[in-house]
C-alpha cells in the first residue's frame, strides 16, 4: 500500500518546495493539495467538520501553481489535487492546467476532484449547489475529450463547444488518474462511470476499510466495470501502523496522512514521525 501526504498549502506555512523535497526524501509516494479559491465572509455555509472554519481554508495557494513548484524540486513524488473543486473551474482552462503539469512533471500528476460543500463559494463562480455534480460530470467528460481527441468537441446541457485544437496532451495516457471524493452511493456510481478511483474520508467516524472496498466492488459490478481498473485512496488515514496494516490487508491502495496546520519545524517533526510508517 502506498502512503501519501495531504497539506493545506497556506501562505503562512512551510514553503511548498521544502515540504515536497522533505516528503520525497522520507519515502512518501505522493503529496496532495486541496483547493479553495476564497471563503465568503458571510459564512452562510456551516463547516462540515463542525465549529469554526479553520484559518487555513482562506489562505491556500492555488493547487496547480503550488504543485508546479513541488514538481520542479522533486523527481519521483506524485503530485495530486486533493481535491480540485470542478464546479468552480472553467473546464478548458483546468484541462490545460492538468495536461501542462502532467507533461512538465514527467507524468506525475493525480487529478483528485470533488463537487465542493461551500454553497456561497461556488455561487460566486456561477455554480449552483443543486446541480454541482451534473456540472462536474460534464466538465470532466469534456476534459477527457480535450485530452484524447485531435479535434475535440463536447455538447452537453452545461458544457458546450465545437471542435478545437488543444495541446499539450497529458504525459499519462489517456489521462492522469481521476479520483473522486465523497461518501455517498451516488459518489460510487460516478466513480465507476467516469473516474479511475475513489477518495473516501477515513478520518470521519465509522470508516471501515473492508466495507469501503466491498462498496466499490459492488458499484463496479453493477455498472459492468472491471474493479481492477479502480483504486481507493483513503484520506485522513490514521497515523498508526496497525491501522495501516489493516487498510493494506483489506485492499486499500493508498493511505493519505494529513499534515497539521502548524509551523515549519512542527511539520518537519510530524514528517519524521510519519516516515516510520512508510518503512
Amino acid at each position: 500500500m502506498r502512503v501519501g501526504l495531504a497539506y493545506f498549502p497556506v501562505d503562512y506555512g512551510i514553503d511548498i518546495r521544502e515540504l515536497a523535497r522533505a516528503a520525497e526524501e522520507r519515502g512518501f509516494e505522493s503529496l496532495f493539495l486541496p483547493e479553495h479559491t476564497h471563503i465568503p465572509v458571510s459564512r452562510r455555509t456551516p463547516y462540515p467538520g463542525g465549529g469554526e472554519l479553520p484559518k487555513s481554508y482562506s489562505h491556500t495557494h492555488d493547487p496547480f501553481i503550488a504543485l508546479s513548484f513541488a514538481a520542479a524540486v522533486t523527481k519521483t513524488l506524485l503530485l495530486g489535487t486533493g481535491v480540485c473543486l470542478i464546479p468552480q473551474r472553467d473546464p478548458i482552462v483546468t484541462a490545460k492546467c492538468v495536461s501542462s503539469l502532467d507533461q512538465l512533471s514527467g507524468g506525475r500528476f493525480i487529478f483528485g476532484i470533488g463537487g465542493g460543500w461551500n454553497v456561497d463559494e461556488m455561487e460566486n463562480h456561477g455554480a449552483r449547489y443543486e446541480t454541482r455534480f451534473k456540472l462536474l460530470r460534464e466538465r470532466i467528460l469534456a476534459m477527457k475529450a480535450l485530452w484524447t481527441q485531435d479535434e475535440a468537441s463536447f455538447h452537453g446541457q452545461m458544457v458546450n463547444f465545437d471542435p478545437v485544437w488543444f495541446y499539450p496532451k497529458p504525459a499519462q495516457k489517456p489521462n492522469p488518474p481521476i479520483l473522486l471524493g465523497g461518501s455517498s452511493d451516488h459518489t460510487l456510481k460516478r466513480v465507476v462511470e467516469f473516474c479511475n478511483g475513489w477518495i473516501p474520508i477515513a478520518s470521519r467516524g465509522g470508516f471501515n476499510p473492508k466495507e469501503a472496498v466491498e462498496r466499490l466492488r459492488k458499484a463496479a459490478a453493477a455498472a459492468g466495470r472491471d474493479y481492477s481498473t479502480l483504486s481507493i485512496s483513503a484520506f485522513g488515514a490514521p497515523a498508526d501502523r496497525a491501522a495501516l496494516a489493516e487498510f493494506h490487508d483489506e485492499g486499500i491502495d493508498r493511505a493519505v496522512l494529513w499534515l497539521p496546520d502548524a509551523s515549519r519545524d512542527e511539520i518537519l517533526k510530524t514528517l519524521d514521525k510519519y516516515a516510520a510508517l512508510v518503512k
